[in-house]
């Protein structure tokens, strides 16, 4: 390698247009994926407190947030239900009502928007008494009886409309059960996003208070969620949900996670995403309110991490802001 003064590396920084030359990576709207909450008792919306700048949506405010999304290019919604306490029971059953939320929020935006793709997340959390993602029975989650459940809950959101199908509830072989589910009703081209290396990680707390699943929660998520200690487990874990059918995977936390991003990524060669999670947008939006930070080049900052990582996209409440500032 040529040494100084031979080389003179900040040659290619001193200007704005050397520097957009010689950029490695680029962050454009259409890595991001817009993370929104909508509940059917926000009239048309409630602040999520935890989470400055987030709010709950009633369908028309999320109508409007579809529009939102395709006026500003941002390629595709996922949606996070926020019920009434009152429809919430130990089993979740109102995540298999086709009648319910999420799928009345599926075709709200595909009304609103049709362009926008539409994700949706499989997993209980939202809907059961006790906050976990699963069947809970003498303080074990049930994996197969959850499996069976998420099944039923995919194929009321493929039915609804929904394009990307994804799993975050960490179940052991969800992935291949719904595959063949949707294969066997004829939603040959849904896709599947799966979670498959998702973390048990503290930074999911304001998300918690968003869905309102945070001051249920009976014990934590070790159980099925990811030890925060492990790297190999995560190419275990993306291996078998590929094989298995998912046409893209999820890591989960994103920041703190960006080794697993790059590790997934180089060693699979698949659309890989990350989750900007609640925590981290927390984060950021607080230390920029007490004038800490500039969030808005923080923001940014953070999101082209991901793609220096080798996320393919990023889920982020960000989306709009970002996406706006891009334009």
């Amino acid at each position: 390698m040529s040494t100084f003064p031979a080389t003179r590396l900040r040659r290619l920084r001193q200007t704005d247009w050397s520097r957009r030359l010689v950029q490695e990576n680029v962050l454009t709207v259409n890595d991001l994926i817009w993370a929104v909450v909508v509940s059917d008792t926000a009239d048309p919306t409630e602040p999520v407190a935890a989470m400055p700048g987030v709010e709950r949506l009633g369908l028309n405010a999320l109508a409007e947030a579809a529009k939102r999304a395709a006026q500003l290019g941002i390629p595709a919604m996922a949606i996070f239900p926020h019920i009434d306490p009152a429809k919430k029971d130990e089993n979740g059953s109102e995540a298999l009502n086709p009648k319910g939320l999420v799928p009345q929020a599926i075709r709200t935006i595909k009304e609103a928007a049709p362009n926008v793709g539409v994700i949706c997340d499989v997993a209980l959390d939202p809907f059961t008494t006790h906050g976990h993602d699963g069947i809970l029975k003498d303080g074990v989650i049930l994996n197969d009886d959850t499996v069976e459940r998420l099944i039923q809950q995919a194929l009321v959101q493929a039915r609804a409309g929904c394009d990307v199908i994804a799993p975050s509830d960490m179940m052991d072989g969800r992935i291949g059960a719904i595959r063949e589910a949707l294969e066997l009703e004829g939603f040959t081209d849904t896709m599947i996003l799966s979670y498959a290396a998702k973390y048990a990680s503290g930074f999911y707390g304001p998300y918690r208070e968003a869905i309102g699943s945070g001051t249920v929660l009976q014990g934590d998520k070790k159980t099925y969620q990811m030890d925060p200690a492990n790297t190999e487990e995560a190419l275990r874990e993306v291996a078998m949900d590929l094989d298995e059918g998912a046409d893209m995977v999820m890591v989960k936390p994103g920041l703190p996670y960006l080794d697993i991003v790059q590790r997934v990524s180089s060693t699979f060669g698949v659309p890989t995403f990350a989750f900007q999670v609640s925590g981290e947008y927390a984060m950021i939006q607080a230390a920029a309110a007490n004038g800490w930070i500039d969030g808005d080049r923080v923001m940014m900052e953070s999101l082209m991490a991901f793609k220096r990582a080798g996320a393919a996209g990023i889920i982020t409440y960000f989306a709009p802001r970002a996406a706006e500032l891009m334009a």
